[in-house]
């Protein structure tokens, strides 16, 4: 009787070793599909503790575009930087870790090292004094920015940023609690891929909602670069880095003197607008301020042309 049972526990291993290592075969192949149909759009630049990939467009005063949580710069060009490349140097980057940038360690998902490569990056490129723009996890490197490297930058323009750590997590990113690193990269390399296909229309519902995505959100808006094994223990950590930072992070908004704007969606489903923005109005007596009824998440790609007014006439404030 042991034997057999032996020999039916140890053929069930060897399935299930089986499985996982098909899963992670084909979690490979579609990642490799995927850069194909979205590869690089831009440079890549070594900083220390990693590479940042970038698209710089245009001339004039510099302004640098920060995505956010499981995002990638296409979030920006699919909508934003087109509009004001005529006027500006408009750079739109991936985070640290995000897209085809990355990152030596998890050490670097911590926000103020994001920020601390991002302002490395800023010097090495001769990007004087930008306006920053970061949009919801970006929000927080941009404010990270203002508050830790306040001489390489000009401004901040933020969209429906995270400016305090939610008291619930975002339904949209439950799947990325995983505290352990390696529980996550065998996920990633296993589970993470079908399951992003499996739940993708249900997620851009979400992170849209209540408005539509675009028809082109996966290609031309990069989505589809979440469909990769690297892309989920990225959003992972990044994730878990927002509990060990924000705390502090959002204590210290005071600090901030240089101009600094705001625009929310009233009806956004992925951070609370109105608990994001008392965080911000508490302590930054400057703040330009700007709320859309009915929109959500994604205000640059749900209203560009608010967006774009937005950011000018943030630009303006911050480079008079």
């Amino acid at each position: 009787m042991t034997s057999v049972l032996v020999t039916v526990l140890g053929g069930l291993v060897l399935i299930s070793l089986a499985i996982l290592a098909g899963l992670s075969i084909w979690s490979r192949m579609i990642a490799r599909r995927v850069e194909a149909a979205i590869p690089p759009a831009g440079e890549i630049a070594t900083v220390t503790g990693g590479k940042i990939h970038f698209l710089d467009q245009g001339e004039g005063r510099p302004i640098v575009m920060i995505h956010g949580l499981a995002g990638h710069l296409q979030n920006f060009t699919h909508s934003t930087t087109d509009a004001l490349k005529g006027d500006f140097r408009v750079i739109a980057l991936d985070r640290p870790g995000s897209g085809y940038s990355a990152r030596d360690s998890d050490e670097q998902a911590r926000i103020p090292e994001q920020a601390r490569m991002i302002a490395e990056f800023l010097a090495a490129k001769g990007i004087e004094k930008p306006l920053i723009v970061g949009h919801s996890l970006g929000g927080a490197v941009a404010l990270t920015l203002a508050l830790n490297h306040p001489d390489s930058i000009s401004g901040i323009a933020l969209i429906a940023p995270l400016a305090k750590l939610p008291e619930e997590g975002a339904k949209a990113f439950n799947a990325l609690k995983i505290a352990s690193p390696l529980m996550r990269r065998l996920i990633g390399e296993t589970l993470a891929v079908p399951m992003s296909i499996r739940t993708g229309d249900a997620t851009l519902r979400l992170v849209f909602g209540p408005n539509e995505a675009p028809a082109d959100f996966r290609l031309r808006g990069g989505g589809l670069l979440g469909l990769r094994p690297r892309a989920f223990v990225t959003a992972s950590t990044d994730y878990a880095a927002v509990g060990l930072d924000m705390p502090a992070l959002t204590a210290r908004f005071s600090e901030i003197k240089m101009p600094a704007g705001v625009i929310y969606g009233d009806s956004d489903r992925i951070l609370d607008a109105n608990a994001n923005l008392d965080a911000l109005r508490a302590s930054i007596p400057q703040l330009d301020e700007e709320v859309l009824p009915g929109i959500g998440h994604m205000v640059q790609i749900n209203r560009p042309a608010e967006t774009e007014a937005f950011i000018r006439r943030m630009a303006a404030k911050s480079f008079s």
